[in-house]
């Protein structure tokens, strides 16, 4: 007996493909490629062919959605000019046809039918590799919504969409659930989806272990009831209206129903479509590549807004950090430094306010400030981008430190470079060791020369600089004074370590410069942070300064201190005798930490941190 040979799939257009014929040729469109084919006027004849070959006629209800445009079909001509009827047994037209069917390929506009298999859906035929395999996964998926009613508004159009995706599911009451979350788990292993109503809106989680998702759903819940002022919707103002004008507020009820009714169903969709993608092996809508506030390899959560009626994928990084989690690779420069601080303060799902410069003057230098636990913060930099990155991590300094020294840096090399400039500091207080500098050996550079200008000429205040070298070591301390005892503790305006006597001059001058503007721009009270060489290296990674700039430019003198950034770092370790440790979420407390050594309240902004592949480095100084 021999064996019975299974038959060969059969090939099919995928459905939601759009074709147009053209005077010379045909263009298709499906949901992720498109190709024109020109060339030849026998093409839109080989389409009609290859339909009849790929069993695609124009009734079909998962057919090609052909569109003949008006303008760009081929005109009725004359029979003398009209193409040639086909004959497919030629096999000229055999050979065209298999190389119509290769680019149909190639651009994925095919898909593969099983013999004798039923069709599948067609959003899976429009995107599936193989909707077959991906049709048999979700027939087998069994979905289970859980909800504390399941018979509650969420819970029934959540239900209502699997069903109508070709997923049947079992409803499940779960009373350990809010009256306002949703959870479905399907496949196997199992995964889930957490899907919420709030005040403002809702959520939908990305898929995960049910687990997961339902402690990501309490986290997230928790975080957006804190910062999007849930119930604010309701509030006495719309009653008064309502009461002021009768129909118009009834109108604004009918309203307000109709769009719940609508975030309702988002969320609803939203959530089975993610679940449905995750069981079937497609991937997950929330696509960084399609979303630049997206991280790769970072859960993003859908959040919708009832009033106005929006949606949006958002970064979630705050969720826990799953054991033996690798760390991530830290930002490679200043762009993906600040596309990961977006995420850390993301206004709906952040850790972290987000540092803007709103109001606040951008020259002679720039400002951005932002919400710490130490009250209002200001950081000032050259820039505005370094004075956001300089606002974040020192606003994460606030949070995390308490009684021992705390650095947060985009990446190990930035959180050692601070916090060694800031051990050193507090090493040599505000006088320094070793002779005072004249100033005849640093004012000749073009940085310290501007912003000590700026200072005391530009702005008008009578400072006075000392600048000493610290040991013997080649690192120097700059430190800018108030005589008259206005600015800071004894009259310092500002301090700076760097590795050149001109550079610790340049950024103790700036120092004070966005001092004086935050006092004069800031709310009382705010707290002022400066600029220091540690951010530099990620200033002008990646970049080159044109070869006609002096250190005079901005980026070229940054580049400067980026490269003496290695020498100052050893130099400043053997001064302090610092030996900082890596803090990361979930380990054991660090020897002397006191109250920042316990994960508890720093938790999730050390898991926030550490997802976006920012370090944190803790620790006292260590024996020289």
């Amino acid at each position: 007996m021999s064996a019975t040979v299974p038959p060969s799939p059969r090939l099919r257009l995928r459905p939601g493909v759009a074709v147009t014929p053209l005077r010379d040729g045909l263009h298709l469109r499906g949901r992720e490629a498109s190709v024109t084919l020109e060339g030849s006027r026998a093409l839109p004849a080989l389409w009609e062919l290859l339909r009849e070959r790929l069993g695609n006629d124009r009734g079909h209800a998962l057919g090609a959605r052909e569109h003949l445009d008006p303008e760009s079909a081929p005109p009725r001509l004359d029979p003398e000019s009209a193409p040639p009827r086909l004959d497919p047994a030629d096999p000229r037209v055999g050979s065209a046809l298999d190389a119509l069917t290769a680019q149909l390929r190639a651009h994925d506009l095919l898909i593969e039918q099983p013999a004798g298999a039923a069709e599948p859906a067609a959003w899976l035929g429009s995107c599936a590799p193989r909707p077959a395999r991906a049709a048999a996964a979700l027939a087998a998926a069994r979905p289970v919504v859980a909800a504390a009613d399941p018979e509650g508004p969420l819970a029934s159009a959540l239900m209502g969409a699997l069903d109508r995706a070709g997923a049947p599911p079992e409803p499940r009451r779960d009373a350990g659930l809010a009256a306002d979350r949703v959870v479905v788990v399907a496949g196997t292993p199992p995964v889930a989806v957490a899907v919420a109503r709030t005040a403002a809106g809702g959520f939908v989680t990305a898929p995960a272990e049910p687990e997961r998702a339902r402690t990501d759903a309490e986290s997230i819940a928790v975080r957006m009831a804190r910062d999007t002022g849930a119930g604010s919707g309701s509030g006495s103002a719309g009653g008064s209206t309502e009461k002021s004008h009768g129909e118009r507020g009834q109108e604004t009820d009918w309203v307000r129903e109709g769009s719940a009714a609508a975030v309702t169903a988002l969320l609803a969709g939203a959530a089975a479509q993610r679940l449905l993608c995750a069981v079937a092996g497609l991937p997950d809508p929330a696509g960084p590549e399609e979303d630049p506030r997206l991280l790769p390899g970072h859960p993003a959560v859908l959040v919708a807004s009832a009033r106005p009626p929006h949606a949006s994928y958002r970064p979630w990084v705050g969720g826990p950090a799953a054991p033996a989690s690798p760390s991530p690779a830290p930002a490679g420069d200043l762009a993906g430094a600040l596309r990961r601080i977006e995420a850390l303060t993301d206004p709906f799902l952040g850790v972290l306010d987000a540092p803007l410069p709103g109001g606040l003057p951008q020259l002679p230098a720039a400002l951005a400030s932002c919400a710490s636990v130490a009250g209002p913060l200001v950081a000032g930099a050259p820039r505005t981008d370094l004075a956001r990155l300089t606002a974040v991590c020192r606003a994460a300094e606030l949070c995390l430190g308490d009684g021992m020294p705390v650095a947060v840096g985009a990446g190990p090399k930035h959180a050692l470079g601070r916090a060694l400039r800031r051990a050193a500091l507090a090493t040599a207080g505000d006088r320094g060791t070793g002779r005072a500098l004249g100033e005849e050996e640093w004012r000749g550079h073009p940085q310290a020369r501007h912003w000590w200008t700026v200072l005391t000429r530009h702005l008008g205040l009578p400072m006075r600089m000392t600048v000493h070298r610290l040991a013997a070591e080649q690192a120097y301390l700059a430190v800018v004074r108030d005589p008259a005892g206005r600015t800071g503790t004894a009259g310092v305006a500002a301090r700076a370590v760097e590795a050149t006597a001109a550079d610790a001059a340049a950024l103790a001058a700036l120092g004070a410069v966005t001092r004086a503007m935050t006092a004069e721009a800031a709310p009382a009270g705010a707290v002022h942070t400066a600029f220091s060489g540690a951010e530099a290296q990620l200033a002008v990674a990646g970049s080159e300064p044109a070869v006609w700039t002096d250190e005079g430019w901005t980026d070229r003198w940054l580049a400067a201190i980026a490269g003496r950034e290695p020498q100052l770092c050893a130099a400043l370790t053997r001064l302090t005798g610092l030996r900082p440790e890596p803090w990361k979420p979930g380990g054991s407390d660090l020897t002397g930490a006191g109250a920042a050594g316990s994960a508890g309240s720093a938790g999730p902004l050390l898991t926030a941190l550490h997802a976006c592949g920012f370090t944190v480095l803790a620790g006292r100084e260590g024996t020289r």
